[in-house]
C-alpha cells in the first residue's frame, strides 16, 4: 500500500538530510550501501527514510535527479542559468541562449553530478530496477525549472508546446547532451564547437515551437 510522504518544514529538512546523506554514501560505496547506514548518516530512523521515499530505488532516483537539476539552481550562484527569466523575456533567443550557456558551463563544472551519472551506468547491470525508477520519474521531474519555464511560455502564447515531456527532452538534448557524450569519452567540447552547438540548438528549438501565425 502506497503511503503519502510526510509534509511540512520539519519533514522537508529531514528529506533534505536524507538525500544529502544518501548522495555521499552512494558516491562513496555504490548502490549496495544499506538503508541503515543512510539513516545513521542522516541522523534519522530507517522508518523515517522509508516514510519519505518508500524504497532505496526511489531514494537513489531522488539523489540523481537532484544532481541533474543542481546546475539549474541559482540560489547559491550568481552565474547559474535563470530559466525563470524566460517567461518575461522580450528576446527569447538571447535569453534562452544566455541561460543555455550558463547551464552547459555549470554542467561542465559539476564533478559530483558526473560521478553520479557514472554510478548509474556502473550499477545498472546489478540493479536494473534503477532504470525503471529513473524512467518513471519523467523528464519534467528531472528538470522542473526547465519544465516550469516552458509551461509558462506555452500558457502565455509565447511558444506552442503540445507535448511538454518531449520539449524538455529536446531542449536538454540540444543544449546539454553533447557535453555528456564527449565527457563519457574522457574529453570535452572545444569552446568554439560548444558555442556553435548552443546557438544553433536554441534556434532549432525556438523555430520548432514558434506559435503558428
Amino acid at each position: 500500500m502506497k503511503t503519502t510522504p510526510p509534509t511540512g518544514p520539519r519533514a522537508a529538512r529531514k528529506r533534505e538530510a536524507i538525500v544529502r546523506a544518501a548522495r555521499a554514501l552512494f558516491l562513496r560505496e555504490g548502490f549496495g550501501v544499506g538503508m541503515d547506514a543512510i539513516a545513521a548518516e542522516a541522523g534519522v530512523s530507517k522508518v523515517t527514510v522509508y516514510n519519505h521515499f518508500g524504497s532505496k530505488e526511489a531514494l537513489f532516483t531522488a539523489v540523481v535527479s537532484g544532481a541533474l537539476d543542481d546546475p539549474l539552481d541559482t540560489t547559491g550562484a550568481t552565474d547559474g542559468p535563470d530559466f525563470a527569466r524566460l517567461a518575461e523575456a522580450d528576446d527569447l533567443v538571447a535569453t534562452l541562449t544566455e541561460a543555455g550557456r550558463a547551464w552547459t558551463a555549470a554542467v561542465r563544472r559539476d564533478d559530483e553530478g558526473r560521478a553520479l551519472r557514472t554510478l548509474v551506468a556502473t550499477e545498472l547491470h546489478r540493479f536494473p530496477e534503477l532504470g525503471t525508477a529513473w524512467r518513471e520519474h519523467g523528464p519534467a521531474g528531472h528538470h522542473p525549472a526547465v519544465a516550469d519555464a516552458l509551461r509558462t511560455l506555452a500558457e502565455r502564447g509565447r511558444l506552442e508546446i503540445p507535448d511538454l515531456e518531449v520539449a524538455v527532452l529536446q531542449l536538454y538534448s540540444l543544449l546539454v547532451f553533447p557535453q555528456l557524450v564527449f565527457e563519457q569519452y574522457g574529453t570535452e567540447l572545444t569552446e568554439d564547437l560548444a558555442e556553435r552547438l548552443l546557438v544553433d540548438g536554441v534556434g532549432m528549438f525556438l523555430r520548432r515551437y514558434a506559435p503558428r501565425q
